[in-house]
């Protein structure tokens, strides 16, 4: 199985020690099958109202994607899959040889419509709203597990 690489897509460092030792511990996994870019943005002006904040950051995210780029977008209001149907989802999304699945994490007041609509998938990990460090650490613990998956390795009980 040939494998395109992947692209993380996020608002803000990993500041926190144990979220950015949580997010290398599974960053390193993934690593082991196959190529991942993480590209940060620098949060726009804690100066900002929350409202200004998300434009800005949203058009940094805009003018961070590429055309090669297939966006997936976490956001609260996103679609739930389990962990299987995630796994079929990047490996259908790894299937163009072209593309590379891109994976967008707000900052901390999210993003708005205009990065939703520029996505080919918007995803939810559940119906509750994560601090955006946590959900990086989730995505990546998942990636982890889809590839585990697709790869039929012991790691999903």
């Amino acid at each position: 199985m040939t494998l395109r690489p992947l692209r993380i897509l996020a608002v803000g460092r990993l500041r926190t020690p144990f979220w950015k030792d949580a997010a290398e511990h599974y960053r390193t996994r993934i690593l082991r099958w196959r190529s991942l870019t993480e590209t940060c943005l620098r949060d726009a002006d804690p100066a900002l109202s929350p409202a200004e904040r998300i434009a800005q950051e949203s058009r940094d995210i805009l003018a961070a994607l590429s055309p090669a780029d297939i966006p997936v977008c976490l956001d609260e209001r996103g679609r739930s899959l389990s962990s299987r149907e995630f796994a079929q989802l990047l490996a259908a999304l790894s299937e163009d040889a072209n593309r590379v699945p891109c994976f967008i994490v707000g900052g901390a007041y999210g993003y708005d419509d205009t990065v939703r609509r520029r996505a080919r998938h918007t995803l939810a990990f559940g119906p509750i709203t994560l601090p955006h460090e946590l959900a990086r650490v989730v995505l990546f613990e998942q990636l982890y597990r889809a590839e585990a998956l697709l790869r039929n390795t012991p790691y999903h009980h």
